[in-house]
């Protein structure tokens, strides 16, 4: 009975091992999915959301095909307004398909009709899209490109070589497949477990049957029967001539069960033989799901920019400014500056090129961004204001940006580069995931209409508190108005009996912006520009400009009088219509931007 039960163990663990073994090997299935198509006679070829999210899980991307290969990923409408009018090849996958399917679109008809009704608006002259805002990221690589990735739906890839020559030829998708085998591990380990039962039953019952062998009792004499003659002795056989290697055959049937067993739990160990294994998902290692990517509520535009997406872009802009600034760059410096921003620093570099003395601008910080503010747009125009602090140098104040992308292919530019005020409470304001709508300049949802403010400030430095608009602005904390105040005085004191000298100031020509603010107000910033007229007033006398005035105006003594002008660039928090609050200046920043002789 013993040896039957042995010979059951060893069917059972040997069933079960090849089981294990089997869902390992010839079972198993494949540990990714791939998808792969041909790219033709185009400079462009778009991934679709529907390609990239054909299988869930990480998407692997291998484009081939060029001596240059460039990869990116955007929002999907943010990659068609990019191309525009470009013929591209489209990508995608449809629902019960189960290939990629690739088609040229050639959108040429919309963009004669486009050009013809209005020529400014034809396609830019931009056809690299390497280094685009518009990406939230973007790779390059020679000859072969591969990265993995892991966007949701609403994602598209665009893939290009360098905008002039053709697109890669060859696009591959793959996804990795869960194909752990969680029975496989608990199928050998047990098939060995019973193995070893199996071989214990079989040595008891060998030990069993070499004891039924020993001396037995004595048994009654029958008659006694003839002598039959002696049959020939066998000779002796020797252990060698049986296996040929003089060890004993029980031994060897003990070894091999053990060294198998041995080997099978070994091979047990690995995480997909087990139940609850961890999925591949979880061990790729995956560029992180886009940031903001995420669709806002029904019928409300999605943000400009994500917050790794505006790092990058103010990164870029800070590393340029530095730049320029060491070396006087105008042309390098208007590549990402504009309006007022870039009005005032450029009047710096040509102060520098003359007096070198004069110091230059703060730079722009690179730190980590304390608030980004995106508008809740897609179109073009578009704007997102941020707050960027020193991380290094706490004791300066937080820099405020205001930037402006004009269309798909432009840049975003700095177009308000304000300090802000010491004391300053920016208001609460949308998370960067949802962004901000953008506010009419003559909305009179506010305590004054965004395009009103400047000219409102600037009748209070004019006039003080005898302007009628005195009254809307807080006086308490705003140290610009301080600041005016105190130089104005300062100007009248040093100036000589015989000059004169007058103030000025109106609203500015840079645009205004207006960004909601969850409090029903607006986050409005604008440009002013305070003039400074001094004259000689004696017959004969004359007046001499100083520092970068002179240095700006070339003058150096004049009969005629000079004017120096100023360029505010200012931040305010307007509060909603009737509420009690005033109009609080958050930020400002001053500098000279021109200096003439009077006509």
């Amino acid at each position: 009975m013993r040896f039957v039960l042995a010979i059951v163990a060893f069917v059972i663990a040997a069933g079960m091992i090849v089981l294990g073994i089997a869902q390992r090997t010839i079972f198993l299935e494949p540990a990714s999915v791939s998808l792969s198509t041909s790219v033709e006679d185009a400079r462009f070829a778009v991934v679709e959301s529907s390609a990239l999210n054909a299988v869930p899980g990480s998407q692997t991307i291998t484009v081939s095909g060029s001596d240059t290969i460039f990869l990116a990923y955007g929002r999907t409408d943010d990659v068609k307004a990019w191309l525009g009018d470009e013929p591209y090849v489209d990508i995608r996958k449809a629902k019960d398909a189960v290939a990629l399917s690739s088609k040229l679109v050639e959108p040429v008809a919309e963009a004669e009709s486009a050009a013809e009704a209005d020529p400014a608006d034809a396609p830019e002259t931009v056809t690299n899209p390497a280094g685009s805002d518009l990406w939230l990221q973007e790779f390059t690589a020679e000859t072969t490109l591969t990265t993995t990735l892991k966007v949701p739906d609403g994602i598209s890839l665009i893939v290009a070589s360098d905008g002039t020559a053709a697109a890669p030829t060859e696009v591959s998708l793959s996804w990795p497949t869960d194909n752990s085998t969680p029975w496989a591990g608990p199928l050998i380990v047990g098939g060995a477990a019973v193995g070893l039962i199996g071989l214990i039953i079989y040595l008891l019952a060998l030990l069993h049957l070499r004891r039924s062998r020993g001396p037995r009792r004595n048994l009654p004499r029958g008659p006694r029967m003839p002598q039959l003659p002696r049959v020939p002795r066998p000779k002796s056989i020797k252990a060698s001539q049986i296996n040929g290697s003089g060890k004993s055959v029980t031994r060897s049937m003990v070894a091999v069960p053990v060294i198998l067993v041995s080997g099978l739990v070994l091979s047990g160990c690995s995480a997909d033989f087990w139940p609850a294994a961890s999925t591949p998902e979880a061990a790729v290692s995956a560029t992180p799901t886009p940031t903001g990517t995420e669709a806002p509520a029904q019928d409300v535009p999605p943000p400009a920019v994500t917050v790794p997406q505006l790092e990058r872009i103010v990164t870029g802009i800070a590393t340029l400014t530095v730049d320029a600034d060491a070396n006087l760059n105008a042309e390098a410096l208007a590549t990402r500056f504009t309006g007022p921003a870039l009005e005032k620093r450029l009047a710096n570099y040509k102060i520098r090129g003359v007096d070198p003395a004069i110091a230059a601008l703060p730079p722009l910080p690179t730190s980590p961004l304390r608030l980004t503010l995106p508008q809740q747009s897609s179109t073009w125009p578009r704007v997102v204001m941020t707050v960027l602090q020193d991380e290094a140098d706490t004791a300066t104040a937080p820099t405020a940006l205001v930037l402006r992308q004009e269309s798909p292919r432009a840049d975003y530019l700095v177009e308000y580069m304000i300090q802000l005020e010491a004391a300053a409470t920016v208001p609460k304001v949308a998370p960067a995931t949802i962004g901000a709508p953008i506010i009419a300049p003559d909305s009179t949802f506010l305590l004054l209409s965004p395009d009103q403010v400047a000219a409102a400030y600037a009748d209070v430095l004019q006039l003080g508190e005898a302007s009628p608009s005195f009254g809307l602005f807080e006086a308490e904390g705003d140290s610009f108005r301080t600041q005016v105040t105190e130089l104005k005085n300062s100007r009248k004191e040093g100036l000589p009996t015989t000059a004169s000298i007058e103030f000025g100031a109106a609203a500015g020509t840079g645009p205004t912006v207006a960004l909601a603010t969850n409090d029903s107000g607006s986050i409005v910033a604008v440009s002013l520009t305070e003039t400074e007229t001094v004259k000689p007033v004696d017959a004969g006398a004359t007046v001499s400009p100083e520092g970068a005035s002179k240095a700006l105006s070339g003058i150096t003594a004049t009969a005629k009088g000079i004017t120096s002008t100023y360029g505010d660039q200012l931040l305010f928090h307007v509060p909603a219509a009737g509420s009690n609050e005033k109009i609080v200046l958050l930020g400002f920043s001053q500098g000279l931007i021109s200096s003439s002789e009077l006509p």
